[in-house]
């Protein structure tokens, strides 16, 4: 099962928007999210301040990023069988 980690933060309209387009692709394609708040771990906060929403999979590639494309999310969970 593809494993998908989607990088967030509390307040973002464009994450807000990019969840619902990533949910339903992720249960149609069979895919595991994890959300992640980047403002919960200085790491991640330094790493994705101004590029969230972020998604990304298991092995650390950026599917989409920013204004995210239902298109482009759903080839990238392709890629990933």
């Amino acid at each position: 099962m593809p494993f998908i980690t989607f990088y967030t933060r509390v307040g973002c309209p464009l994450c807000d928007k990019a969840l619902e387009q990533l949910e339903p692709l992720a249960q149609r394609y069979g895919a595991t999210i994890e959300i992640v708040d980047i403002d919960l771990d200085l790491e991640l906060l330094e790493r994705y301040n101004h590029r969230v929403p972020v998604i990304e999979s298991a092995d650390g590639s950026v599917i989409d990023e920013g204004i995210v494309d239902a298109s482009v999310i759903t080839a990238g969970i392709k890629s990933l069988y």
